[in-house]
């Protein structure tokens, strides 16, 4: 049974998004902490769309600000605009730098560790691939360390909030998708096609020879009856324009005979 991951990441934050509704100013904001703290929750899409949440723009705006880096942003943004959002506890800061790796995954499918560590603000390789085990551990992405050329090779990744700017982006890249996948499809189509017609060509020329063949026993059989037929009459013919020639020619033992006979009714 394969399981959908986002789909778990969205229930887990269920949860979150049930209280926000009844959550007010510092409750609100005790509330994003928990979210961001919690196992698990890698989405937060739908509580940034709560109506309290985003009161938090205007009365909180450091919490509001560091829920969306979460949903969008990657662990160098914290680094570059730290001042902007909430100090990040150890939990929160390692679930930032997780998601940095699903943005990175989304991008090339192998990334270099040179580029990992300013990404992920980390100083040594060792300390890196404890942190990408981790990841692949906490089943948001799956994949393996390549040491030999220093990569982490990304097989999957699960996929992260979308800002509502990015969307027609996405439906653009999807209608080219589509349009490719119809090139491809009648390609495919005209390969059936031709495949079709040399198959029956074949299927014909192969009763024509059947035909051909079934053809050519019948004149040889044709022809060995005729040729039969005809060495029968010869042999009559000979058989009986034979015997004359051999009484004429030589004498057989019946004259032989014969002579004897009438030599012997003599002598009596």
């Amino acid at each position: 049974m394969v399981v959908d991951k986002n789909t778990t990441s969205s229930n887990a934050l269920e949860q979150f998004v049930i209280l926000a509704k009844s959550a007010k100013g510092a409750a609100c904001t005790e509330l994003v902490k928990q979210a961001l703290d919690a196992p698990g929750v890698y989405v937060f899409g739908e509580l940034l769309d709560n109506a309290n949440i985003l009161e938090l723009a205007d009365t909180h705006t450091i919490y509001f600000n560091t829920l969306n880096l979460f949903a969008y942003g990657t662990y160098k943004d914290y680094l570059a605009n730290w001042q902007e959002f909430i100090e990040l506890s150890p939990a929160q800061t390692k679930k930032l730098q997780h998601l940095t790796i699903v943005t990175l995954a989304t991008k090339s499918k192998c990334i270099a560790y040179e580029l990992l560590l300013q990404e992920l603000g980390i100083k040594n390789v060792r300390d890196l691939e404890d942190l990408i085990i981790e990841a692949i551990y906490a089943d948001i992405i799956h994949g393996k360390l390549d040491q030999k050329n220093s990569q982490l090779e990304v097989d999957y990744a699960i996929g992260r909030d979308i800002r509502p700017e990015d969307i027609n982006v996405i439906v653009n890249c999807l209608q080219d998708w589509c349009q490719a996948c119809g090139k491809v499809l009648g390609c495919v189509e005209a390969q059936i096609r031709r495949a079709d017609t040399e198959k029956n060509n074949a299927v014909l020329r192969q009763l024509d020879i059947e035909q051909e063949i079934i053809n050519i026993k019948k004149t040889l059989k044709t022809q060995l009856q005729e040729r039969s037929d005809g060495t029968d009459e010869v042999m009559v013919v000979d058989s009986r324009e034979a015997a004359p020639s051999g009484d004429k020619g030589k004498k057989g033992p019946k004259a032989s005979k014969g002579k004897h006979t009438t030599k012997f009714w003599s002598k009596s």
